[in-house]
Protein backbone atom coordinates (compact mmCIF):
# COMPACT_ATOMS: atom_id res chain seq x y z
CA UNK A 1 0.00 0.00 0.00
CA UNK A 2 2.72 2.77 0.75
CA UNK A 3 4.18 1.31 -2.53
CA UNK A 4 1.33 2.45 -4.36
CA UNK A 5 0.79 5.65 -3.02
CA UNK A 6 4.15 6.86 -3.81
CA UNK A 7 3.90 5.96 -7.19
CA UNK A 8 0.66 7.44 -7.04
CA UNK A 9 2.19 10.72 -5.61
CA UNK A 10 4.88 10.43 -8.45
CA UNK A 11 2.11 10.26 -11.20
CA UNK A 12 0.04 13.45 -9.42
CA UNK A 13 3.64 15.85 -9.18
CA UNK A 14 4.37 14.68 -13.23
CA UNK A 15 1.30 14.97 -14.25
CA UNK A 16 1.39 18.85 -12.92
CA UNK A 17 4.69 19.10 -14.09
CA UNK A 18 3.52 17.88 -18.12
CA UNK A 19 0.87 19.98 -18.16
CA UNK A 20 1.34 23.63 -16.31
CA UNK A 21 5.03 23.09 -17.49
CA UNK A 22 4.35 23.89 -20.44
CA UNK A 23 2.14 27.14 -19.95
CA UNK A 24 5.32 28.06 -17.11
CA UNK A 25 7.66 27.84 -19.89
CA UNK A 26 5.47 29.33 -22.26
CA UNK A 27 5.24 32.41 -19.56
CA UNK A 28 9.16 32.40 -19.66
CA UNK A 29 9.73 32.55 -23.15
CA UNK A 30 6.44 35.36 -23.37
CA UNK A 31 8.50 38.25 -24.07
CA UNK A 32 11.14 36.33 -26.51
CA UNK A 33 9.06 34.60 -28.87
CA UNK A 34 6.23 37.55 -28.87
CA UNK A 35 6.99 41.27 -29.98
CA UNK A 36 3.86 43.25 -30.34
CA UNK A 37 0.72 43.13 -28.91
CA UNK A 38 -1.04 41.02 -31.24
CA UNK A 39 1.61 37.95 -30.48
CA UNK A 40 1.60 38.47 -27.09
CA UNK A 41 -2.28 37.94 -27.09
CA UNK A 42 -1.80 34.97 -29.10
CA UNK A 43 0.55 33.40 -26.51
CA UNK A 44 -1.79 33.85 -23.88
CA UNK A 45 -4.82 32.76 -25.94
CA UNK A 46 -2.28 29.72 -26.46
CA UNK A 47 -2.62 28.70 -22.77
CA UNK A 48 -5.54 30.62 -22.11
CA UNK A 49 -8.20 27.72 -22.14
CA UNK A 50 -6.29 25.41 -20.05
CA UNK A 51 -3.17 27.54 -17.16
CA UNK A 52 -5.85 27.53 -14.16
CA UNK A 53 -6.78 24.31 -14.83
CA UNK A 54 -3.78 22.98 -14.69
CA UNK A 55 -2.87 24.38 -11.35
CA UNK A 56 -5.24 22.34 -10.16
CA UNK A 57 -2.52 18.77 -10.55
CA UNK A 58 -0.45 21.02 -7.69
CA UNK A 59 -3.09 21.22 -5.43
CA UNK A 60 -4.32 17.76 -5.76
CA UNK A 61 -0.53 16.40 -5.64
CA UNK A 62 -0.53 18.44 -2.64
CA UNK A 63 -3.77 17.07 -1.40
CA UNK A 64 -2.54 13.01 -1.93
CA UNK A 65 0.59 14.22 -0.29
CA UNK A 66 -1.04 15.37 2.86
CA UNK A 67 -3.19 12.28 2.78
CA UNK A 68 -0.82 9.38 1.91
CA UNK A 69 2.20 10.64 4.09
CA UNK A 70 1.37 13.53 6.47
CA UNK A 71 4.81 13.75 8.08
CA UNK A 72 6.43 13.76 4.70
CA UNK A 73 4.10 16.66 4.03
CA UNK A 74 3.88 18.92 7.57
CA UNK A 75 8.13 18.55 7.25
CA UNK A 76 8.31 19.47 4.11
CA UNK A 77 5.59 22.53 4.59
CA UNK A 78 7.61 23.72 7.78
CA UNK A 79 11.06 23.29 6.43
CA UNK A 80 10.54 24.95 3.20
CA UNK A 81 7.96 27.38 3.83
CA UNK A 82 10.34 30.70 2.45
CA UNK A 83 10.49 28.49 -0.59
CA UNK A 84 6.50 28.38 -0.62
CA UNK A 85 5.95 31.42 0.66
CA UNK A 86 7.47 32.72 -2.86
CA UNK A 87 5.81 30.32 -5.32
CA UNK A 88 2.92 31.33 -4.12
CA UNK A 89 3.14 34.81 -4.93
CA UNK A 90 4.78 33.81 -7.96
CA UNK A 91 1.48 32.06 -8.57
CA UNK A 92 -0.62 34.97 -7.86
CA UNK A 93 1.00 37.51 -9.29
CA UNK A 94 0.84 35.15 -12.67
CA UNK A 95 -2.78 34.92 -12.36
CA UNK A 96 -3.47 38.57 -12.07
CA UNK A 97 -1.32 39.18 -15.01
CA UNK A 98 -2.82 36.80 -17.14
CA UNK A 99 -6.21 38.46 -16.15
CA UNK A 100 -5.53 42.03 -15.62
CA UNK A 101 -3.29 42.59 -18.90
CA UNK A 102 -6.38 43.52 -21.25
CA UNK A 103 -8.39 45.53 -19.52
CA UNK A 104 -7.10 48.69 -20.19
CA UNK A 105 -5.48 49.31 -23.99
CA UNK A 106 -2.91 51.50 -22.85
CA UNK A 107 0.99 50.24 -24.37
CA UNK A 108 2.19 51.05 -20.28
CA UNK A 109 -0.25 49.00 -18.94
CA UNK A 110 0.37 45.52 -20.99
CA UNK A 111 4.11 46.19 -20.51
CA UNK A 112 3.99 45.78 -17.29
CA UNK A 113 1.60 42.93 -16.83
CA UNK A 114 3.78 41.38 -19.76
CA UNK A 115 6.88 42.14 -17.52
CA UNK A 116 5.25 40.45 -14.54
CA UNK A 117 3.97 37.20 -16.40
CA UNK A 118 7.29 36.73 -17.83
CA UNK A 119 9.37 37.32 -14.53
CA UNK A 120 6.61 35.26 -12.36
CA UNK A 121 6.64 32.26 -15.13
CA UNK A 122 10.37 32.30 -14.99
CA UNK A 123 10.85 32.52 -11.54
CA UNK A 124 8.07 29.98 -10.71
CA UNK A 125 10.42 27.38 -13.71
CA UNK A 126 13.30 28.28 -11.07
CA UNK A 127 12.29 27.34 -7.76
CA UNK A 128 10.57 24.16 -8.35
CA UNK A 129 13.66 23.03 -10.19
CA UNK A 130 15.63 24.44 -6.83
CA UNK A 131 13.09 22.48 -4.32
CA UNK A 132 13.77 18.91 -6.78
CA UNK A 133 17.39 19.78 -6.03
CA UNK A 134 17.07 20.26 -2.33
CA UNK A 135 15.12 16.74 -2.23
CA UNK A 136 18.05 15.15 -4.10
CA UNK A 137 20.65 16.28 -2.10
CA UNK A 138 19.18 16.50 1.09
CA UNK A 139 17.89 18.72 4.12
CA UNK A 140 19.20 18.65 7.56
CA UNK A 141 16.77 16.76 9.47
CA UNK A 142 16.59 16.71 13.07
CA UNK A 143 16.40 13.44 15.37
CA UNK A 144 12.57 14.56 15.72
CA UNK A 145 11.61 14.91 11.35
CA UNK A 146 11.94 18.77 11.25
CA UNK A 147 14.19 21.05 9.25
CA UNK A 148 14.34 24.66 9.06
CA UNK A 149 16.82 25.98 5.58
CA UNK A 150 17.93 29.82 5.25
CA UNK A 151 18.10 31.02 1.75
CA UNK A 152 21.83 30.30 1.32
CA UNK A 153 24.97 29.19 3.60
CA UNK A 154 28.25 28.60 1.79
CA UNK A 155 26.47 27.71 -1.33
CA UNK A 156 28.46 24.08 -1.14
CA UNK A 157 25.93 21.38 -1.20
CA UNK A 158 26.89 20.02 2.41
CA UNK A 159 26.20 20.33 5.94
CA UNK A 160 25.49 23.28 6.81
CA UNK A 161 23.36 23.13 3.72
CA UNK A 162 20.68 26.11 2.48
CA UNK A 163 17.99 26.56 -0.10
CA UNK A 164 20.60 27.72 -2.74
CA UNK A 165 23.99 26.18 -3.61
CA UNK A 166 25.71 25.39 -6.79
CA UNK A 167 23.75 22.42 -7.01
CA UNK A 168 20.53 23.22 -6.83
CA UNK A 169 20.41 26.21 -8.76
CA UNK A 170 21.84 23.81 -11.59
CA UNK A 171 19.17 22.17 -10.51
CA UNK A 172 16.87 25.18 -11.47
CA UNK A 173 18.76 25.85 -14.36
CA UNK A 174 18.26 22.42 -15.77
CA UNK A 175 14.59 22.68 -14.95
CA UNK A 176 14.27 25.97 -16.58
CA UNK A 177 15.51 24.89 -19.97
CA UNK A 178 13.59 21.56 -19.91
CA UNK A 179 10.17 24.25 -19.30
CA UNK A 180 11.22 26.46 -21.39
CA UNK A 181 11.58 24.05 -24.23
CA UNK A 182 8.28 22.77 -23.60
CA UNK A 183 6.70 25.83 -23.43
CA UNK A 184 8.05 26.34 -26.57
CA UNK A 185 6.81 23.50 -28.40
CA UNK A 186 3.53 23.77 -26.92
CA UNK A 187 3.50 26.80 -28.58
CA UNK A 188 4.91 26.19 -31.59
CA UNK A 189 1.84 23.40 -31.83
CA UNK A 190 -0.67 25.82 -30.90
CA UNK A 191 0.54 28.95 -32.46
CA UNK A 192 0.87 30.24 -36.24
CA UNK A 193 2.61 32.82 -37.65
CA UNK A 194 5.29 34.38 -36.14
CA UNK A 195 4.72 33.37 -33.06
CA UNK A 196 4.80 29.75 -33.70
CA UNK A 197 8.17 29.71 -35.79
CA UNK A 198 10.16 31.53 -33.17
CA UNK A 199 8.71 29.28 -30.79
CA UNK A 200 10.21 26.03 -32.85
CA UNK A 201 13.27 27.76 -33.25
CA UNK A 202 13.31 28.76 -29.62
CA UNK A 203 12.64 24.83 -28.49
CA UNK A 204 15.38 23.19 -31.06
CA UNK A 205 17.89 25.51 -29.31
CA UNK A 206 16.95 25.01 -25.52
CA UNK A 207 16.50 21.29 -26.06
CA UNK A 208 19.83 21.13 -27.87
CA UNK A 209 21.25 22.98 -24.65
CA UNK A 210 19.10 20.53 -22.30
CA UNK A 211 20.67 17.52 -24.38
CA UNK A 212 24.53 18.92 -23.07
CA UNK A 213 23.11 19.88 -19.53
CA UNK A 214 21.84 16.52 -18.70
CA UNK A 215 24.93 14.35 -18.45
CA UNK A 216 26.64 17.11 -16.42
CA UNK A 217 23.10 17.89 -14.01
CA UNK A 218 23.52 13.59 -13.78
CA UNK A 219 27.32 14.05 -12.98
CA UNK A 220 26.46 16.61 -10.03
CA UNK A 221 23.79 14.66 -8.60
CA UNK A 222 26.15 11.87 -7.83
CA UNK A 223 28.57 13.97 -6.64
CA UNK A 224 25.45 15.14 -3.85
CA UNK A 225 23.66 12.01 -3.29
CA UNK A 226 26.11 9.08 -4.58
CA UNK A 227 23.43 6.70 -3.11
CA UNK A 228 21.13 7.46 -5.99
CA UNK A 229 22.85 6.60 -9.44
CA UNK A 230 23.60 2.66 -7.49
CA UNK A 231 19.95 2.25 -6.85
CA UNK A 232 19.52 2.71 -10.53
CA UNK A 233 21.17 -1.06 -10.85
CA UNK A 234 18.56 -3.12 -9.47
CA UNK A 235 15.59 -0.76 -10.56
CA UNK A 236 13.54 -1.97 -14.02
CA UNK A 237 11.36 1.24 -13.36
CA UNK A 238 14.20 3.23 -13.45
CA UNK A 239 15.53 2.21 -16.07
CA UNK A 240 12.26 2.48 -18.13
CA UNK A 241 11.77 5.65 -17.55
CA UNK A 242 15.07 7.04 -18.73
CA UNK A 243 14.84 5.04 -21.77
CA UNK A 244 11.63 7.38 -22.10
CA UNK A 245 13.14 10.48 -20.97
CA UNK A 246 16.29 9.48 -23.84
CA UNK A 247 13.46 8.49 -26.65
CA UNK A 248 11.50 11.47 -25.86
CA UNK A 249 14.15 14.19 -25.95
CA UNK A 250 15.70 12.63 -29.20
CA UNK A 251 12.33 12.73 -30.56
CA UNK A 252 11.70 16.33 -29.68
CA UNK A 253 15.08 17.10 -31.27
CA UNK A 254 14.60 15.43 -34.27
CA UNK A 255 10.79 16.80 -34.61
CA UNK A 256 12.23 20.60 -34.05
CA UNK A 257 14.97 20.16 -36.89
CA UNK A 258 11.68 18.84 -39.00
CA UNK A 259 9.33 21.53 -38.37
CA UNK A 260 7.62 18.49 -37.04
CA UNK A 261 5.42 20.50 -34.14
CA UNK A 262 3.29 17.60 -31.92
CA UNK A 263 5.72 15.10 -32.27
CA UNK A 264 8.55 17.57 -30.98
CA UNK A 265 5.88 18.68 -27.81
CA UNK A 266 4.64 14.90 -27.36
CA UNK A 267 8.55 14.17 -27.08
CA UNK A 268 8.92 16.88 -24.44
CA UNK A 269 6.72 15.62 -22.47
CA UNK A 270 8.01 12.59 -22.69
CA UNK A 271 11.21 13.81 -21.27
CA UNK A 272 9.96 15.32 -18.60
CA UNK A 273 7.82 12.22 -17.41
CA UNK A 274 10.56 9.88 -17.85
CA UNK A 275 13.45 11.98 -15.94
CA UNK A 276 10.67 12.57 -12.77
CA UNK A 277 9.53 8.95 -12.88
CA UNK A 278 13.64 8.05 -12.88
CA UNK A 279 14.37 10.34 -9.97
CA UNK A 280 11.61 8.98 -8.03
CA UNK A 281 12.10 5.16 -8.53
CA UNK A 282 15.93 5.92 -7.35
CA UNK A 283 15.02 8.35 -4.29
CA UNK A 284 12.64 5.19 -2.86
CA UNK A 285 11.94 4.43 0.09
CA UNK A 286 13.44 8.03 0.86
CA UNK A 287 11.10 10.45 0.62
CA UNK A 288 12.88 13.24 2.63
CA UNK A 289 17.21 12.53 2.79
CA UNK A 290 18.59 13.75 6.25
CA UNK A 291 22.32 15.36 6.05
CA UNK A 292 24.49 14.24 7.37
CA UNK A 293 22.87 11.83 9.24
CA UNK A 294 20.92 9.36 6.28
CA UNK A 295 19.52 7.27 9.65
CA UNK A 296 17.21 10.48 9.85
CA UNK A 297 15.52 10.04 6.69
CA UNK A 298 11.84 10.49 6.00
CA UNK A 299 10.86 7.15 4.14
CA UNK A 300 7.80 5.92 2.74
CA UNK A 301 6.89 3.53 5.15
CA UNK A 302 7.89 5.98 8.20
CA UNK A 303 6.16 9.05 6.71
CA UNK A 304 3.16 7.31 5.49
CA UNK A 305 -0.30 7.41 7.37
CA UNK A 306 -2.00 4.23 8.35
CA UNK A 307 -3.19 1.73 6.24
CA UNK A 308 -6.74 1.82 6.93
CA UNK A 309 -6.32 5.59 6.03
CA UNK A 310 -4.43 5.39 3.01
CA UNK A 311 -7.28 2.33 2.14
CA UNK A 312 -9.88 5.28 2.37
CA UNK A 313 -8.24 7.51 0.55
CA UNK A 314 -7.60 4.95 -2.00
CA UNK A 315 -10.86 4.62 -2.28
CA UNK A 316 -11.68 8.34 -3.17
CA UNK A 317 -8.94 8.94 -5.12
CA UNK A 318 -9.86 6.31 -7.38
CA UNK A 319 -13.29 8.08 -7.72
CA UNK A 320 -11.96 11.57 -8.01
CA UNK A 321 -8.82 11.47 -10.45
CA UNK A 322 -11.01 9.45 -13.67
CA UNK A 323 -13.22 12.44 -13.63
CA UNK A 324 -10.80 14.90 -13.76
CA UNK A 325 -9.29 12.97 -16.27
CA UNK A 326 -11.98 13.12 -18.18
CA UNK A 327 -12.16 16.57 -17.21
CA UNK A 328 -8.40 17.73 -19.31
CA UNK A 329 -9.52 15.12 -22.02
CA UNK A 330 -12.64 16.94 -22.76
CA UNK A 331 -11.22 20.21 -22.33
CA UNK A 332 -8.08 19.54 -24.97
CA UNK A 333 -10.78 18.09 -27.13
CA UNK A 334 -12.63 21.74 -27.23
CA UNK A 335 -9.69 23.22 -27.41
CA UNK A 336 -7.91 21.11 -30.33
CA UNK A 337 -7.87 23.84 -32.58
CA UNK A 338 -4.43 25.91 -33.25
CA UNK A 339 -5.22 28.96 -31.33
CA UNK A 340 -5.18 32.67 -32.76
CA UNK A 341 -5.32 36.39 -30.97
CA UNK A 342 -8.74 37.42 -30.76
CA UNK A 343 -9.72 41.14 -31.51
CA UNK A 344 -8.20 43.50 -29.26
CA UNK A 345 -11.70 44.44 -27.69
CA UNK A 346 -11.85 40.55 -26.46
CA UNK A 347 -8.65 40.70 -24.01
CA UNK A 348 -5.99 37.83 -24.86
Amino acid sequence: MFELWFGIVTLMLTLYVVLDGYDLGAGALHLAVARTDSERRAVLAAIGPFWDANEVWLIAAAGVLFAAFPRVFAAGLSGFYLGIFLIVWCLILRAVAVEFRSHLAEPLWRALWDVTFAASSALLVLLFGVMLGNVIRGMPLTPGGWFNLTLFTTFLPRDPVGILDWYTLLAGAFSGVALAGHGAAFLAWRSGGEVGERSRRFGLVLHVVLAALWPLTTLATHAVNPTLLPALLGRPLAWASIALAAGGLGWALRGGVRGERLPTFLGSCAFLAGMLGATAACLFPVMLRALPDASRSITVYGGGATRHGLRTALGWWAIGFPIAAIYFATLFRLHRAQSSAPPNRDGY
